[in-house]
């Protein structure tokens, strides 16, 4: 299928899980992320959910780095060239939502691309390579591409990849491994 049937479709299955349905798939997730061997990674990247789109909730995943001394960094989005800035998430981050209702760090630290050892990359949907399909603006590819080579990105998604994204391109990244629930 193409990124905008996928889009739709999976935009959709995602609405259509109920809360205990999401609870469940969550709670696999979490297991999994928690079982992960973090010894060398200092900083991690999260996306902050977005609870009108029913994502996976990043909150419990950004208190275990936390409890594990991992300092997080979170995104601000530039609309003008679909681009993003990092920052330091700390407990006394001011958040604030942009005109999209994501939520972003207004008082914060900023990053560089090359801190990050670790990213969780929202998505709708992957296939086998691990390529995703986002919203649609490529916010995720073009930060990734500027990552360091052993940075590490993780997609976090409800539900298994399918065999093939039919129209993925040259400026994709494909991510090095994807969570969903087993």
């Amino acid at each position: 299928m193409l990124k905008s049937e996928l889009r739709k479709l999976y935009k959709q299955k995602r609405n259509n899980l109920t809360e205990t349905e999401k609870e469940q798939l969550q709670k696999s997730i979490y297991q999994q992320i928690y079982e992960l061997s973090i010894d060398t990674i200092s900083n991690v990247h999260l996306f902050l959910s977005m609870r009108k789109f029913n994502e996976i909730d990043t909150l419990p995943i950004i208190n275990f780095f936390r409890e594990k001394g991992k300092r997080i960094i979170v995104s601000r989005c530039n609309f003008e060239d679909n681009t993003l800035s990092h920052f330091f998430f700390d407990e006394d981050t001011k958040l604030e939502l942009n005109k999209f209702g994501v939520p972003e760090p207004v008082n914060a630290e900023e990053v560089t691309v090359k801190n990050i050892d670790l990213i969780f990359v929202p998505m709708l949907i992957s296939d086998e390579e691990h390529y995703r399909v986002g919203y649609g603006k490529g916010f995720y590819d073009r930060f990734l591409s500027e990552c360091r080579e052993d940075t590490q990105t993780i997609g976090l998604n409800f539900f298994p990849p399918i065999k093939k994204i039919e129209d993925t391109h040259e400026f994709d990244v494909p991510l090095d491994f994807v969570i969903y629930p087993k």
